[in-house]
Protein backbone atom coordinates (compact mmCIF):
# COMPACT_ATOMS: atom_id res chain seq x y z
CA UNK A 1 0.00 0.00 0.00
CA UNK A 2 1.28 3.59 -0.68
CA UNK A 3 2.75 5.56 2.19
CA UNK A 4 -0.79 6.71 4.00
CA UNK A 5 1.19 10.52 3.95
CA UNK A 6 2.13 11.42 0.82
CA UNK A 7 -0.94 9.77 -0.73
CA UNK A 8 -2.96 12.09 1.74
CA UNK A 9 -0.88 14.94 0.64
CA UNK A 10 -1.83 14.09 -3.26
CA UNK A 11 -5.32 13.64 -3.17
CA UNK A 12 -5.99 16.60 -0.38
CA UNK A 13 -4.84 18.85 -3.36
CA UNK A 14 -6.66 17.28 -5.84
CA UNK A 15 -9.79 16.84 -4.32
CA UNK A 16 -10.45 17.74 -0.78
CA UNK A 17 -8.47 20.79 -0.35
CA UNK A 18 -9.53 22.64 -3.83
CA UNK A 19 -13.29 22.16 -3.55
CA UNK A 20 -13.75 25.88 -5.52
CA UNK A 21 -12.18 24.03 -8.58
CA UNK A 22 -14.71 21.45 -9.19
CA UNK A 23 -17.32 24.15 -10.29
CA UNK A 24 -15.21 27.67 -10.73
CA UNK A 25 -15.04 28.49 -14.64
CA UNK A 26 -12.41 25.51 -14.89
CA UNK A 27 -9.84 25.08 -16.06
CA UNK A 28 -9.48 27.51 -12.86
CA UNK A 29 -9.22 27.57 -9.43
CA UNK A 30 -10.72 30.74 -8.46
CA UNK A 31 -14.23 30.68 -8.20
CA UNK A 32 -16.69 33.15 -9.82
CA UNK A 33 -19.44 35.20 -7.97
CA UNK A 34 -22.07 34.24 -10.70
CA UNK A 35 -25.14 31.77 -10.49
CA UNK A 36 -27.08 30.03 -13.12
CA UNK A 37 -30.19 31.77 -12.10
CA UNK A 38 -33.72 29.98 -11.01
CA UNK A 39 -34.54 26.62 -13.16
CA UNK A 40 -31.21 26.63 -14.57
CA UNK A 41 -28.67 23.21 -14.50
CA UNK A 42 -25.00 22.91 -14.88
CA UNK A 43 -23.00 20.38 -16.00
CA UNK A 44 -19.24 20.10 -15.37
CA UNK A 45 -16.98 17.34 -16.31
CA UNK A 46 -13.38 17.35 -15.78
CA UNK A 47 -10.03 15.98 -15.55
CA UNK A 48 -6.70 16.21 -14.33
CA UNK A 49 -3.06 14.63 -14.53
CA UNK A 50 -0.69 15.74 -12.12
CA UNK A 51 3.48 14.50 -11.75
CA UNK A 52 5.54 15.47 -8.54
CA UNK A 53 9.00 14.57 -7.51
CA UNK A 54 10.60 14.94 -4.02
CA UNK A 55 13.17 12.79 -2.49
CA UNK A 56 13.51 10.03 -5.04
CA UNK A 57 9.99 9.40 -5.03
CA UNK A 58 7.96 10.14 -8.28
CA UNK A 59 3.75 10.92 -7.13
CA UNK A 60 1.89 10.61 -10.39
CA UNK A 61 -2.26 10.48 -10.66
CA UNK A 62 -5.51 11.75 -11.94
CA UNK A 63 -8.63 12.72 -10.85
CA UNK A 64 -11.80 13.47 -13.12
CA UNK A 65 -14.92 14.52 -11.28
CA UNK A 66 -18.92 15.39 -12.28
CA UNK A 67 -20.36 18.74 -10.86
CA UNK A 68 -23.87 19.33 -11.12
CA UNK A 69 -25.35 22.87 -10.34
CA UNK A 70 -28.75 24.15 -9.72
CA UNK A 71 -30.14 27.65 -9.20
CA UNK A 72 -32.56 27.37 -6.88
CA UNK A 73 -33.30 31.32 -7.11
CA UNK A 74 -31.59 33.79 -9.32
CA UNK A 75 -28.68 34.53 -6.21
CA UNK A 76 -28.59 30.95 -5.18
CA UNK A 77 -27.10 27.91 -6.20
CA UNK A 78 -26.64 24.25 -4.88
CA UNK A 79 -24.14 22.02 -6.09
CA UNK A 80 -22.69 18.40 -5.64
CA UNK A 81 -19.66 17.16 -7.20
CA UNK A 82 -18.38 13.73 -7.47
CA UNK A 83 -14.27 13.04 -8.08
CA UNK A 84 -12.80 9.85 -8.86
CA UNK A 85 -8.89 9.55 -8.12
CA UNK A 86 -5.98 7.31 -9.48
CA UNK A 87 -2.92 7.39 -7.33
CA UNK A 88 0.72 5.90 -8.05
CA UNK A 89 3.91 6.12 -6.17
CA UNK A 90 6.82 4.69 -7.26
CA UNK A 91 10.72 5.52 -5.82
CA UNK A 92 14.08 5.57 -7.81
CA UNK A 93 15.36 2.32 -6.31
CA UNK A 94 12.00 0.48 -7.13
CA UNK A 95 11.53 -0.49 -4.01
CA UNK A 96 8.28 1.56 -3.63
CA UNK A 97 5.77 1.08 -6.40
CA UNK A 98 2.14 1.44 -5.61
CA UNK A 99 -0.97 2.47 -6.26
CA UNK A 100 -4.98 2.98 -5.30
CA UNK A 101 -8.06 4.32 -7.46
CA UNK A 102 -11.27 4.91 -6.55
CA UNK A 103 -14.26 7.77 -5.61
CA UNK A 104 -13.08 10.67 -3.32
CA UNK A 105 -14.59 12.77 -0.76
CA UNK A 106 -17.97 14.30 -2.33
CA UNK A 107 -18.58 18.32 -1.41
CA UNK A 108 -22.06 19.98 -1.37
CA UNK A 109 -21.55 23.24 -1.66
CA UNK A 110 -23.94 26.83 -1.45
CA UNK A 111 -23.53 29.91 -3.31
CA UNK A 112 -25.08 33.07 -2.40
CA UNK A 113 -24.89 36.23 -4.25
CA UNK A 114 -25.32 39.20 -1.98
CA UNK A 115 -23.92 41.92 -3.73
CA UNK A 116 -23.97 43.16 -7.74
CA UNK A 117 -23.35 46.73 -8.55
CA UNK A 118 -21.60 48.30 -11.54
CA UNK A 119 -19.55 45.37 -12.42
CA UNK A 120 -18.83 44.50 -8.93
CA UNK A 121 -20.89 41.03 -7.96
CA UNK A 122 -19.64 39.26 -3.96
CA UNK A 123 -20.61 35.88 -3.28
CA UNK A 124 -20.29 33.44 -0.04
CA UNK A 125 -20.05 29.74 -0.95
CA UNK A 126 -19.92 27.02 2.22
CA UNK A 127 -19.32 23.78 1.59
CA UNK A 128 -18.94 20.62 3.27
CA UNK A 129 -16.65 17.67 2.02
CA UNK A 130 -18.58 14.18 2.62
CA UNK A 131 -16.89 11.09 3.74
CA UNK A 132 -17.96 9.34 0.34
CA UNK A 133 -13.99 8.14 -0.17
CA UNK A 134 -12.38 4.89 1.39
CA UNK A 135 -10.02 6.28 4.18
CA UNK A 136 -8.29 2.64 4.40
CA UNK A 137 -7.62 3.06 0.95
CA UNK A 138 -6.21 6.96 1.52
CA UNK A 139 -8.90 8.01 -0.81
CA UNK A 140 -11.05 10.12 1.42
CA UNK A 141 -10.73 11.38 5.28
CA UNK A 142 -13.05 9.35 6.82
CA UNK A 143 -14.76 12.46 8.47
CA UNK A 144 -17.11 14.98 7.41
CA UNK A 145 -15.31 18.27 6.68
CA UNK A 146 -16.39 21.78 5.72
CA UNK A 147 -15.12 25.12 3.98
CA UNK A 148 -15.98 29.04 3.39
CA UNK A 149 -15.20 30.86 0.62
CA UNK A 150 -15.57 34.39 -0.26
CA UNK A 151 -15.87 35.20 -3.58
CA UNK A 152 -15.26 38.57 -5.42
CA UNK A 153 -15.84 39.15 -9.12
CA UNK A 154 -15.20 42.94 -11.30
CA UNK A 155 -16.26 42.75 -14.82
CA UNK A 156 -14.26 45.82 -16.75
CA UNK A 157 -15.21 45.36 -20.61
CA UNK A 158 -13.73 42.16 -22.06
CA UNK A 159 -11.52 41.71 -18.86
CA UNK A 160 -12.85 39.77 -15.42
CA UNK A 161 -10.83 39.96 -12.63
CA UNK A 162 -11.74 37.60 -9.45
CA UNK A 163 -10.54 36.77 -6.22
CA UNK A 164 -11.16 34.10 -3.52
CA UNK A 165 -10.49 34.15 0.43
CA UNK A 166 -11.39 30.93 2.15
CA UNK A 167 -10.94 28.62 5.15
CA UNK A 168 -11.18 24.61 4.70
CA UNK A 169 -10.84 22.66 8.22
CA UNK A 170 -8.83 19.87 6.52
CA UNK A 171 -10.07 16.22 8.43
CA UNK A 172 -7.38 13.83 7.75
CA UNK A 173 -6.14 11.61 10.78
CA UNK A 174 -2.69 12.52 9.76
CA UNK A 175 -1.22 13.44 12.95
CA UNK A 176 1.23 15.83 11.48
CA UNK A 177 -1.11 17.88 9.59
CA UNK A 178 -2.41 21.11 9.89
CA UNK A 179 -6.61 21.12 10.25
CA UNK A 180 -7.04 24.92 9.67
CA UNK A 181 -5.83 25.54 5.92
CA UNK A 182 -6.31 28.90 4.86
CA UNK A 183 -7.03 29.71 0.77
CA UNK A 184 -6.02 33.02 -1.23
CA UNK A 185 -5.99 33.10 -4.85
CA UNK A 186 -6.81 35.45 -7.59
CA UNK A 187 -7.36 34.96 -11.71
CA UNK A 188 -8.24 36.99 -14.47
CA UNK A 189 -10.25 36.04 -17.79
CA UNK A 190 -10.08 38.00 -21.28
CA UNK A 191 -12.95 37.31 -23.52
CA UNK A 192 -10.95 37.50 -27.52
CA UNK A 193 -14.08 36.71 -29.37
CA UNK A 194 -17.61 35.47 -28.78
CA UNK A 195 -15.92 32.19 -28.55
CA UNK A 196 -12.55 32.12 -26.98
CA UNK A 197 -10.95 33.50 -23.69
CA UNK A 198 -7.79 33.44 -22.31
CA UNK A 199 -7.28 33.02 -18.53
CA UNK A 200 -4.45 33.12 -15.94
CA UNK A 201 -4.44 31.88 -12.06
CA UNK A 202 -2.40 32.25 -8.99
CA UNK A 203 -3.59 30.19 -5.98
CA UNK A 204 -1.61 30.48 -2.32
CA UNK A 205 -2.93 27.80 0.78
CA UNK A 206 -1.48 26.81 3.69
CA UNK A 207 0.65 23.95 4.18
CA UNK A 208 -0.92 20.65 5.46
CA UNK A 209 2.44 19.63 6.97
CA UNK A 210 2.88 20.73 9.98
CA UNK A 211 6.47 21.18 9.27
CA UNK A 212 6.12 21.90 6.06
CA UNK A 213 9.16 24.67 4.84
CA UNK A 214 6.89 26.73 3.01
CA UNK A 215 3.11 27.11 1.88
CA UNK A 216 1.95 25.94 -1.57
CA UNK A 217 1.85 28.37 -4.28
CA UNK A 218 0.65 27.72 -7.80
CA UNK A 219 0.34 29.82 -11.17
CA UNK A 220 -2.02 28.45 -14.13
CA UNK A 221 -3.21 29.51 -17.37
CA UNK A 222 -5.93 28.22 -19.59
CA UNK A 223 -7.59 28.70 -22.63
CA UNK A 224 -11.53 28.37 -23.25
CA UNK A 225 -13.48 27.40 -26.38
CA UNK A 226 -16.98 28.08 -26.38
CA UNK A 227 -18.88 26.75 -29.93
CA UNK A 228 -22.45 28.10 -28.44
CA UNK A 229 -23.29 30.04 -25.51
CA UNK A 230 -24.39 27.14 -23.35
CA UNK A 231 -21.12 24.52 -23.72
CA UNK A 232 -17.65 25.55 -22.49
CA UNK A 233 -14.57 23.24 -23.50
CA UNK A 234 -11.43 23.94 -21.17
CA UNK A 235 -7.95 23.07 -21.55
CA UNK A 236 -4.85 24.60 -18.85
CA UNK A 237 -1.57 23.88 -17.48
CA UNK A 238 -1.01 24.35 -13.69
CA UNK A 239 2.45 24.51 -12.34
CA UNK A 240 3.49 24.58 -8.51
CA UNK A 241 6.09 27.24 -7.74
CA UNK A 242 7.03 26.47 -4.52
CA UNK A 243 8.81 23.09 -3.20
CA UNK A 244 5.42 21.96 -1.62
CA UNK A 245 3.10 21.96 -4.05
CA UNK A 246 2.38 19.38 -7.01
CA UNK A 247 5.55 20.11 -9.87
CA UNK A 248 2.66 20.36 -12.50
CA UNK A 249 -1.18 19.37 -13.71
CA UNK A 250 -2.74 19.21 -17.01
CA UNK A 251 -6.46 20.24 -16.62
CA UNK A 252 -9.21 19.21 -18.95
CA UNK A 253 -12.76 19.97 -18.94
CA UNK A 254 -16.72 20.31 -20.76
CA UNK A 255 -19.40 22.77 -19.39
CA UNK A 256 -23.02 22.15 -20.55
CA UNK A 257 -25.63 24.77 -19.14
CA UNK A 258 -29.38 23.89 -19.53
Amino acid sequence: MISRISVYRLALCMAILTPTGAWATHPLVTDDAGTQGQGHFQLEVNGQYDHDKDNGITNTGGQTAATVTYGITDVIDVAVGVPYLWINEKSDDRLINSSENGVSDATLDVKLRFYERDGLSIAVKPGLSLPTGDDDKSLGTGKLGYHLYMIGTQEVGSWTFLANLGYIRNETNVDTDEKNIWHVSIATICALDDHWKIAANAVAERNTDKDGDNDPVSALAGVIYSPTKDIDLDFGIKRGVTSSETDWLLLAGMTFRF
